[in-house]
């Protein structure tokens, strides 16, 4: 008999950024959701959805320079329009803080979750360097500084 306990839990799907853009291209509520810093933002770039008449929402996680979890996360992104049933994907530098952002969202009630693993940077190469393995930057998928 199955405890009464044990509720349904949504599972977040992890993706990567060339699937992400796909999926955005095809699915006219989906959403993609920068949780990066603003700091990350102005000198590092952020996705450019212009191409599929989309934007990039940005909302931190964390935020700068303390990088405690953001207390507003959650009401920042229903503010931006987004609403729990709509499809959105998560992307940070590398897909740590993304994952732990669509957790979060999940555990609140929103129902269609995705983390982009190989975030905008992706994971550090051989040299020590990102966006040289995988990543939205890495996958030449449109972005602008």
């Amino acid at each position: 008999m199955r405890n009464v306990n044990d509720s349904k839990k949504n599972i977040i799907q992890n993706i990567d950024s060339r699937q992400c853009f796909e999926k955005l291209s095809k699915e006219a509520g989906s959403y993609l959701v920068d949780v990066r810093t603003k700091p990350e933002w102005l000198f590092v770039g952020v996705p450019d959805l212009q191409s599929l008449q989309k934007k990039t929402i940005c909302v931190s996680w964390h935020v700068y320079p303390n990088m405690e979890i953001n207390v507003n996360f959650e009401s920042e992104i229903l503010e931006s329009g987004i609403n729990k049933q709509d499809a959105i994907f998560l992307i940070c530098r590398s897909g740590n803080r993304s994952s732990d952002a669509a957790e979060l969202l999940t555990s609140r009630g929103f129902t269609n979750c995705f983390n982009v693993k190989d975030g905008f940077e992706g994971e550090i190469g051989p040299n020590h360097q990102r966006s040289t393995i995988n990543g939205w930057k890495y996958s030449k998928l449109p972005w602008k500084q």
